[in-house]
């Protein structure tokens, strides 16, 4: 039923109409019974008068003939038993049966009175009706009482209401036919974009027509449209990623292989180790632009976990990274240094992606800071903001490539760099994955230099 739909349609419209049905059924059987009690207390009541109308009061006496009419007015298919006894006034039996049910309240004036009783194991519905005799020696009316077993009511109650339900279920069978056309006509325009999407081929990012789509499904074809474009702009993005790749990795590796030919017809030791040394220089530059790559790859594909991170976490991570790339800043004599200021607080952060947001800003300071230059990393915290800031005295950025130097393989013009262009692009794709933002600058002292400040929201203690 969950898989389907059509069905769970159906069953939404159909059980409502199901219960209205059977709620209508329970009603109907009331009304079927009401309409036959109607019609049986019409029957004794008709029989009573006619038992009553020929009473008289003559020499003395009171004069009585039950009319046959009055008992075959009953006659139907059930056989019911009739039940009658004639009262005077005072109590004297005139006619009937003695051991007719007495009446459970009162009887006075000249409206009749019906009640249901049981007379020798059997229901019979009674009616006393009060008949006033001219010439009678007392003024009470002489009393008729009627009876009649209900077999008959309950024949007649099931045959109307069973003549009512025909008809019901009539109803909902022809309901079920018309909604099932209406469902299989209203889902049509859904089948018709599964076709369009199954008859694809493989590889097609081509947009869902709109075009005589009910405005039901419009939303998720415009869902459906705008995540192609987005998947199309991804394949795009990676297509190019790839490419260029295999174009960054051409370079080192070709160079890679010239330095090992000049290893091998190097004509003695000093010049092959030279070659050599090259080489390894060289294998070492391609080892980290592969692994920039694997990095860079790893983060578009999954969301980094967050943990709740202190500003003591944070900065034992940056120092560690500091000691780590310590030997690189000493082969350039720069003076690598480290502050923390501000009050402690808690960010939602990734100690890898923390660790490796340092290394790639650290190492690409260090890489376009000239020898002897100054390097300065440090940890601003607040209330509401954690920052990771990173200051060096290099050449800068021009304002009009700021945004640049986080795209893909972007090297800044002028510069002697080894650096990839990768290394801005990490960090900005792992801040965004943990919520943080990037911002560049130039250092307040206004002197040339890049300062480039990640940012991350804190959190309430």
């Amino acid at each position: 039923m969950n898989n389907s739909l059509r069905r769970q349609l159906l069953a939404w419209v159909l059980l409502p109409l199901v219960c209205a049905v059977a709620l209508d059924a329970w009603l109907s059987h009331e009304s079927a019974a009401d309409t036959a009690l109607v019609v049986q207390d019409r029957l004794l009541l008709g029989s009573a008068r006619m038992i009553a109308e020929p009473i008289s009061f003559e020499d003395g006496s009171f004069q009585q003939q039950i009319p046959p009419a009055a008992l075959e007015l009953f006659q139907s298919k059930e056989a019911d038993r009739v039940f009658y006894r004639v009262t005077t006034g005072a109590g004297q039996l005139l006619s009937g049966y003695t051991d007719m049910p007495a009446p459970t309240a009162p009887v006075s004036g000249e409206s009749p009175y019906f009640f249901d009783a049981s007379m020798r194991d059997e229901a019979v519905r009674v009616v006393v009706f009060l008949q006033p005799v001219i010439g009678s020696p007392t003024s009470k009316p002489v009393t008729v009482e009627v009876a009649q077993t209900t077999r008959a009511r309950r024949q007649l109650t099931n045959k109307l209401w069973m003549q009512a339900m025909r008809q019901q279920l009539l109803i909902l069978v022809l309901a079920a036919v018309f909604i099932l056309f209406g469902l299989h006509q209203g889902l049509r325009p859904l089948l018709r974009l599964r076709d369009d999407v199954r008859l694809r081929k493989e590889g097609s990012l081509q947009r869902l027509s709109t075009h005589q789509i009910p405005a039901e499904l419009k939303p998720m074809v415009d869902a459906f449209n705008d995540y192609m474009e987005r998947l199309e702009n991804y394949t795009h993005l990676r297509s190019m990623f790839i490419e260029n790749a295999a174009h960054q990795l051409r370079t080192p590796l070709a160079v890679l292989n010239v330095q090992i030919s000049d290893v091998q017809r190097a004509p003695d030791k000093a010049s092959a180790d030279l070659a050599l040394h090259a080489a390894r220089k060289t294998l070492l530059q391609t080892t980290r632009l592969v692994n920039q790559f694997l990095t860079l790859s790893s983060v578009e594909a999954a969301l980094a976990d967050t943990v709740a991170m202190s500003r003591h976490a944070c900065c034992d991570i940056v120092q560690q990274v500091l000691e780590d790339m310590a030997p690189q800043a000493h082969r350039k004599q720069i003076d690598l240094g480290f502050e923390r200021s501000g009050s402690d607080c808690v960010i939602a952060c990734n100690p890898a992606a923390l660790r490796e947001i340092a290394i790639n800003l650290i190492d690409n300071a260090i890489r376009y800071t000239p020898a002897a230059g100054v390097v300065t990393v440090s940890i601003q915290a607040s209330q509401t903001h954690m920052s990771l800031v990173v200051e060096d005295n290099g050449p800068g950025v021009a304002p009009g490539h700021s945004e640049k130097i986080f795209q893909r393989f972007y090297r800044v013009a002028g510069t002697d760099s080894e650096g990839s262009g990768l290394g801005l692009a990490i960090v900005k794709e792992l801040a965004s994955q943990c919520g943080g933002t990037v911002t560049v600058g130039s250092p307040a002292s206004g002197k040339s230099g890049f300062v480039i400040r990640v940012a991350f929201a804190a959190e309430s203690i």
